[in-house]
């Protein structure tokens, strides 16, 4: 009877603007918004969206550098009811276009970083749309009318809009990739993604003093892992315009950071610069998360030696499986990602689509409350992404072969598009990797299947060694092969200065693989 609605973020962060209103919620340089300040800058922006004719359930797309400018727009296009499209800066200009189409964005916003590829992203689009960049109003050569984000928002009623929120509407759309092809976007809703803060800020250990800096770009879901989970429980993010890891150490002094999520190349970055400088006050950290690539023991037991808070390893999918390894865990069990977030289940299938036995090796599939309710407009890539169990019930597929020990932690051994087939054999590229990273001159490494007259695929590796080192590919060829299994042999060692990778740290395995698809090995 006296019980109200469960309250959405918004709702959440509404309060968190009248209970904490002198408490520091953004900072970014020498600007400090208060939750007061933030609440104020979200609101404008949202009431400038609504004087605009942007309605409730359009989509507001967002091609910005981090800065308050995007942590406003996100949020201020979500307080009126619209659904954010925030892109992959990295993206090309025709690939964001395709993006944009997609969601049939009703408004575009720049910073002016990037206002030159926002004229030319805008005028590709065949919908009407507002255009509106960061900051004063100007007007380009092509003849497109900008508008002006801050005087937009100085015009605009900076009180709380009266606007209904449905707890199913879509709150934000994160496209899976944009350099092949027409990406899928990733659609949650907002009790989804309320639901989804909840349990991740449970499991990396947020709470109202958190204090998180966030080092990739405000587009990646992995900052919004961070991002969300700080501000459900009202805490403070420290915003970074890009990682530079001699500033991200600073920063963890300066501002006494106490909670991180970052992807394990940053990471490794963060402790080469800490051997650098080891008095470096560390001392605040409560809580790190890494996510994104695996995180191999090397680097982990670096961090656990380094950081008194150890590292929390995150798995999981921008569409909703998540899977986290504890501290406390950690110990004999380096290479696990943990184990299920409260409320969400997991399993093993097989080719055959059937659960595999313990401790064998297959598909993952997960179903729970954080997952997406689908892909925008893509009901074949829905299908796609279903497996349905002997009850009747909807798991999500997530494309990752891994295996479950009998204390049920969950290993992963490779994404299932890049297992290697070789004379018929299954070789999977992170058993090759974790073995091959052991070599101490070696930086970064991955493997890919190569073309083999003789059996079909063969492993190669490509190497980056560590600052002035250098490396011959044939020595480390041998002494990989000595401690490999048969099946599993190096064909060839490849030295490269950097592995591609796409911004939040991930390798783009398909790039390696063009660069020796033209190579026939014996």
């Amino acid at each position: 009877m006296f019980r109200s609605n469960q309250p959405l973020l918004t709702d959440i962060f509404d309060l968190h603007g009248k209970w904490r209103a002198s408490d520091d919620a953004v900072i970014y340089g020498e600007v400090k918004w208060t939750w007061k300040d933030f609440m104020s800058e979200t609101y404008s922006f949202a009431n400038a969206l609504i004087d605009l004719g942007i309605k409730p359930g359009d989509r507001v797309g967002l091609l910005m550098s981090n800065g308050l400018p995007m942590v406003q727009a996100i949020f201020g296009v979500v307080r009126c009811g619209a659904t954010v499209v925030p892109l992959n800066t990295s993206v090309s200009n025709n690939a964001a276009a395709n993006m944009f189409s997609d969601a049939q964005v009703a408004a575009v916003v720049v910073t002016e970083d990037l206002f030159d590829r926002g004229i030319k992203i805008s005028a590709e689009l065949n919908q009407p749309h507002f255009r509106i960049v960061d900051r004063q109003q100007v007007a380009p050569s092509s003849g497109q009318v900008w508008l002006s984000m801050e005087s937009l928002c100085a015009d605009a009623d900076a009180s709380a809009p009266n606007v209904e929120i449905p707890a199913q509407s879509v709150i934000n759309i994160i496209y899976s990739s944009g350099t092949t092809g027409m990406p899928k976007g990733i659609a949650h809703d907002h009790v989804g993604r309320r639901d989804w803060t909840y349990d991740i800020a449970l499991a990396l250990r947020y709470h109202g003093r958190a204090r998180t800096l966030l080092t990739i770009g405000l587009y990646s879901n992995i900052s919004w892992v961070a991002m969300l989970s700080t501000f459900l429980v009202g805490g403070a993010v420290i915003v970074d315009k890009q990682f530079d890891a001699a500033r991200c150490l600073d920063s963890i002094g300066h501002h006494r950071i106490t909670h991180l999520a970052m992807v394990p190349i940053q990471f490794q970055r963060l402790i080469d610069e800490l051997k650098k400088n080891p008095d470096a006050d560390v001392s605040s950290m409560q809580a790190m998360m890494s996510c994104g690539s695996p995180l191999r023991e090397p680097l982990k037991r670096d961090l656990f030696s380094a950081f008194d808070c150890g590292v929390i390893e995150l798995y999981g999918l921008t569409e909703g499986i998540i899977t986290t390894l504890e501290p406390e865990d950690a110990e004999g069990r380096w290479s696990s990602v943990g184990r299920p977030l409260i409320g969400t289940d997991i399993e093993i299938i097989g080719n055959d689509d059937r659960i595999v036995e313990q401790g064998e090796a297959g598909e993952i599939v997960s179903r729970g409350r954080i997952a997406m309710p689908g892909y925008w407009n893509r009901p074949d890539a829905d299908q796609d992404a279903m497996w349905i169990d002997d009850r009747e019930k909807i798991w999500l597929r997530s494309g990752d072969i891994g295996c479950i020990d009998s204390d049920g932690y969950l290993y992963i051994v490779d994404r299932k598009k890049d297992m290697i087939l070789s004379g018929g054999q299954n070789i999977y590229p992170q058993d090759l990797e974790a073995i091959i990273a052991t070599h101490e001159d070696v930086f970064d490494v991955a493997v890919v299947g190569a073309s083999s007259l003789k059996w079909g695929e063969t492993p190669v590796a490509f190497l980056v060694p560590r600052a002035n080192v250098s490396l011959d590919p044939s020595e480390i060829k041998d002494w990989a092969n000595i401690r490999l299994g048969k099946q599993q042999r190096l064909a060839d060692v490849i030295l490269i200065e950097a592995l591609p990778r796409n911004p939040n740290g991930k390798i783009l395995k398909r790039e390696l693989r063009e660069a020796v698809k033209e190579r026939d090995y014996a």
